[in-house]
């Protein structure tokens, strides 16, 4: 759990910066985002590197939902009667009580996230290879920009209890690992929120 979600944290961390790219302009959006397919030419085949990010975070996401499933089926066997009186939560924070549903809630978005802005079928106004124009479109509508954020607070949530727990899950402890992940989350999600709201607000247009 604890290594996937490492690399997981750390695309979300690279993702959101390429995207800031949006507050210069469609030229550089753009070039970056040709850059992500062109990257290692020519060397490499085209997209090489690219498929190959892909495929890490796809067995990321699988060993980390692999190891989600084997934790609850553990915890749901070492009590196979429920609580007979409501929960008193004295050290489990809401962050860790909502992990599975935060999971969801972020896994179901980035479907969507993909239909919408990668091969465009949620998307009316999308054009292949100008990923400005599509991000401008898709946020302009309310129900997705609403969407997007939502979905960003659910991921920041995740992303509290998950950076703060897997330090003490490979055996590193360190009096500032709460506050390393309030800022991480903090930080991804106020980069993540801008986006929709510069569209919405005409600050990027």
């Amino acid at each position: 759990m604890a290594v996937s979600g490492i690399v997981l944290l750390l695309f979300v961390f690279v993702h959101m910066l390429g995207n800031l790219k949006l507050y210069l302009g469609a030229g550089p959006l753009d070039a970056y985002s040709r850059w992500l397919r062109t990257a290692g030419e020519p060397a490499l085949p085209r997209e090489t590197l690219l498929w190959a990010v892909r495929i890490v975070l796809l067995a990321a996401v699988v060993v980390h939902v692999q190891a989600a499933y084997s934790l609850t089926r553990v915890n749901r066997r070492a009590r196979p009667e429920a609580y007979r009186s409501p929960r008193d939560y004295v050290a489990a924070s809401f962050a860790s009580r909502t992990m599975r549903w935060t999971g969801i809630i972020v896994a179901l978005f980035v479907v969507f996230h993909l239909l919408d802005l990668t091969w465009g079928t949620a998307n009316p106004d999308f054009r292949a290879g100008d990923p400005y124009h599509n991000v401008v479109e898709s946020f302009q509508r309310w129900p997705v920009a609403i969407a997007y954020i939502v979905a960003n607070l659910a991921l920041a949530t995740h992303l509290y209890h998950g950076a703060g727990s897997l330090f003490q899950s490979i055996g590193l402890l360190f009096r500032r690992r709460r506050a390393f992940a309030t800022a991480f989350a903090a930080v991804i999600a106020a980069g993540n929120i801008s986006f929709p709201l510069a569209v919405l607000t005409g600050v990027v247009s």
